[in-house]
């Protein structure tokens, strides 16, 4: 079925000498396509430079809705990043967030709501010079969506359960966050990215917010995995305020 369709690149993988496998977020769901010849072809309507992590595409596909690999007639960029694709701590965050999408999202339904805060949220990134919180609040209100964002807070509750995701006063058995920790995680929820700024985060409690984070995902996510690409992550931004 010939469709058209917006799409965001999670992953590419060179398959033989001269094809690529890239596995897109698109308007329809998941979906992965066979590029052949790509790496050797000169052909203006699907070009190599358009497959990099993260880019916001228009294609026109075929889509053979049996579970086998897909093809594109053609692709053009949606949105073209203008400080991303040159900012060193923004391409970190989008290579490590590329990662985790390719990690959790892998349903080939249709999930507009989904696509459009990806969307949005990619380009609110490119457009703003406050960052370095930006992928601890992309990941927290993307559980939203994956249907396990934290229960209402209470102020005076002294745990946060991992496993059930909620706030307690009744110490959990296994897996929970409580003390300073829970003080830093508790300082991130109901935060949007208008008012990232007002967060109060260091290198170092940034780094134990985003582990919190990452052990909830790993909690929820069945497969889940730390992406490979955290260590370049935290490396980046050891030293920014």
């Amino acid at each position: 079925m010939l469709v058209s369709t917006k799409a965001i690149v999670l992953t590419s993988l060179k398959y033989g000498e001269a094809d690529l496998i890239v596995k897109c977020f698109t308007e329809e769901g998941v979906k992965a396509y066979m590029l052949k010849r790509i790496l050797k072809s000169k052909s203006k309507k699907v070009s190599i430079a358009y497959f990099q992590p993260l880019t916001q595409l228009k294609l026109t596909a075929v889509h053979n809705n049996k579970g086998n690999l897909n093809s594109i007639r053609e692709a053009r960029i949606s949105y073209l990043y203008q400080s991303i694709s040159v900012n060193i701590f923004k391409q970190s965050i989008a290579l490590f967030l590329a990662e985790v999408l390719s990690n959790t999202l892998q349903e080939e339904e249709k999930n507009p709501t989904l696509f459009q805060y990806i969307e949005t949220a990619f380009i609110w990134l490119d457009n703003h010079d406050h960052s370095a919180n930006f992928h601890i609040l992309f990941l927290l209100n993307l559980t939203k969506y994956l249907g396990f964002y934290p229960g209402i807070e209470k102020n005076k509750a002294e745990y946060f359960d991992l496993t059930e995701g909620y706030f307690t006063n009744n110490k959990p058995l296994n897996n929970y966050v409580f003390g300073k920790k829970l003080i830093l995680f508790k300082s991130i929820i109901g935060i949007n990215f208008d008012v990232m700024q007002r967060l109060q985060l260091n290198s170092n409690s940034r780094t134990i917010v985003l582990d919190i984070l990452l052990e909830y995902y790993e909690l929820h996510m069945p497969g889940f995995k730390k992406p490979k690409s955290l260590h370049v992550l935290k490396e980046v931004f050891n030293d920014k305020a």
